[in-house]
């Protein structure tokens, strides 16, 4: 974005703009929330910003389990329970999944040699790989691993500001895949990649989408993903309704 395009979006001169840049003015608190917000900033990093500007962080961290978040937990579990009977997950930028919806808990009991795995609160991306997870029964396992590890290490190593958890994620990821090893990428066969399981005789093709809060003001909330997995056709939605009812 160049600093006229920034100027005119931030509503400021490119002049001023200017100044900053090159430290021969200094922005008012409020000049950085602006400048943050025009840049679609994450919230995490804007607090950063401000302590570097010479400022007090605005945005919390608020837990998910505490008190105040009572409302925001009630929506969720309604958004949950209106995704039925498609398998929904709330997740958070560790993939670390926080709440989970009956189908979900269902599909992934199915699909998990180590159920016991399966009824806890698992991390996503470990739950894939590991082999008393999913690991066995995702049949495009290479290419479901190859879109998930390149996906949340890109969420990761973009944030400025990382804790030890996220530190160790990553670097189960780069175990994964390792450092050097070429990677050969193919012209995509399908308008989606879809995530194919097999148990058995039971078979499904889904896909996912993300939805996230539009209107976060808090940093848990706006690095939570609402993953929701649906059949990817007709034969996959009779197999996933057989199997949820069986369950």
């Amino acid at each position: 974005m160049s600093q006229l395009s920034l100027s005119l979006e931030a509503g400021v001169s490119s002049r001023h703009l200017s100044f900053i840049e090159n430290g021969r003015s200094a922005p008012s608190r409020e000049m950085v929330l602006a400048l943050a917000e025009t840049l679609d900033i994450p919230l995490r990093d804007r607090n950063e910003l401000l302590q570097a500007a010479g400022y007090a962080s605005v945005y919390r961290e608020t837990p998910l389990e505490a008190p105040s978040m009572d409302h925001v937990r009630e929506s969720l579990r309604n958004l949950l329970r209106a995704s039925e009977p498609n398998p929904t997950l709330v997740v958070d930028r560790r993939y670390d999944v926080r709440m989970a919806n009956d189908a979900a808990k269902k599909l992934l009991a199915c699909f998990c040699k180590d159920v016991e795995a399966a009824s806890r609160q698992p991390n996503l991306v470990r739950l894939l790989v590991a082999r008393d997870g999913m690991r066995d029964a995702i049949t495009n396992r290479d290419e479901v691993m190859t879109y998930m590890v390149d996906r949340i290490r890109r969420e990761l190593t973009n944030l400025r500001e990382r804790n030890a958890a996220d530190d160790a994620i990553l670097h189960e990821l780069e175990a994964l895949e390792p450092r050097g090893r070429q990677r050969t990428v193919t012209a995509p066969s399908s308008f989606v990649l879809p995530v194919k399981l097999r148990k058995g005789d039971v078979r499904l093709e889904l896909f996912t989408t993300i939805t996230t809060l539009g209107t976060p003001l808090d940093i848990t909330l706006q690095e939570l993903r609402i993953e929701t997995l649906y059949p990817a056709n007709a034969e996959s939605r009779a197999t996933m309704e057989r199997l949820l009812a069986s369950n």
